[in-house]
C-alpha cells in the first residue's frame, strides 16, 4: 500500500472482529511512529497500549459506568469551541446527520443515539487500544505534535491492513481509563484509539471532505503586489 493509498483508505472504523493484532505490528507501527515530527524533538506523547485481559476490564468498568448513567468526567481541555461558526458548525452538523443515518437512528431518537455514542467505550469492538497522554504544562504546539504523531500511527496502521478510530471521548471516561492504566498525575489524557481489523458487516457512510479551493489558497506567479520591495 502507497502513502496515498494509506491516506485515502484511513478512516474512523467503528466497528472491529475480535480478531488479534500482534504485539509485532504494535512494536513496528509505534516504533517507525516515533520519528513523527515536533517541534525541537521534544516528542511530547505518553503512550499506553492495551489488549487482552488489562483491556477488557477497562471495557467492563466503563461499561458498568453506562449501565449506571454515571456522569461524565469534567474534561481537562475544551474539545470544540462553545459556538462553532461557519463553515465548521455545517461541517459538524453534517457528520452527525450521516453517522446516525448509517446506524438507521432517527435524529430525535436520542436513547439510540446514546447506545451508538456508547460504543465508544467499548472501543467498537477493538481487540487493541492506544491511549495518548501529554503533560499537563505543555502548550499548543505540543498538543499540534500529538496530532501529527497519531495521524502517522493512523497511516502505518492501514500499511499493516488494520483500522483505527481516534477517540477524544475518552477524556469524558479518563478517570476510569486512570484506574486500569495509573499514569502519573501531571498527565492529561488526550485521546483513546481503537485499533484492529475492521468488521465489514458494520454500516458506515464515508464522509466527505471540502473541496480544496475551499481549504487552500496558491499564491503563485511571478508579479508581487506593487507595495512589496
Amino acid at each position: 500500500m502507497d502513502i496515498y493509498q494509506a491516506v485515502t483508505s484511513r478512516r474512523a472504523v467503528r466497528g472491529f472482529t475480535d480478531r488479534p493484532v500482534p504485539r509485532e505490528v504494535l512494536e513496528r507501527v509505534l516504533s517507525a511512529a516515533a520519528w513523527a515530527p515536533s517541534g525541537s524533538n521534544l516528542q511530547p506523547w505518553h503512550i499506553y497500549v492495551l489488549t487482552g485481559e488489562p483491556l477488557a476490564e477497562l471495557k467492563r468498568r466503563a461499561g458498568k459506568r453506562v449501565a449506571a448513567g454515571d456522569p461524565w468526567d469534567e474534561r481537562e481541555y475544551e474539545m470544540y469551541p462553545s459556538a462553532l461558526k461557519s463553515p465548521y458548525h455545517e461541517r459538524r452538523s453534517a457528520f452527525g446527520r450521516e453517522r446516525y443515518s448509517a446506524l438507521g437512528v432517527a435524529r430525535e431518537d436520542w436513547e439510540a443515539r446514546q447506545r451508538a455514542a456508547a460504543d465508544n467505550w467499548q472501543c467498537f469492538g477493538a481487540p487493541a487500544a492506544l491511549f495518548c497522554y501529554i503533560d499537563r504544562d505543555m502548550g499548543r504546539p505540543q498538543w499540534a505534535d500529538l496530532g501529527m504523531y497519531l495521524q502517522t500511527v493512523m497511516l502505518l496502521l492501514r500499511a499493516e491492513g488494520l483500522h483505527s478510530c481516534p477517540q477524544m471521548a475518552w477524556s469524558v471516561y479518563r478517570k476510569t481509563v486512570a484506574e486500569v492504566l495509573s499514569p502519573p498525575d501531571g498527565l492529561i489524557l488526550f485521546c483513546g484509539m481503537s485499533i484492529g481489523f475492521e468488521d465489514a458487516t458494520v454500516r458506515y457512510i464515508r464522509t466527505g471532505r471540502a473541496p480544496l479551493d475551499e481549504t487552500v489558497t496558491f499564491v503563485e506567479g511571478s508579479a508581487l503586489p506593487s507595495h512589496v520591495a
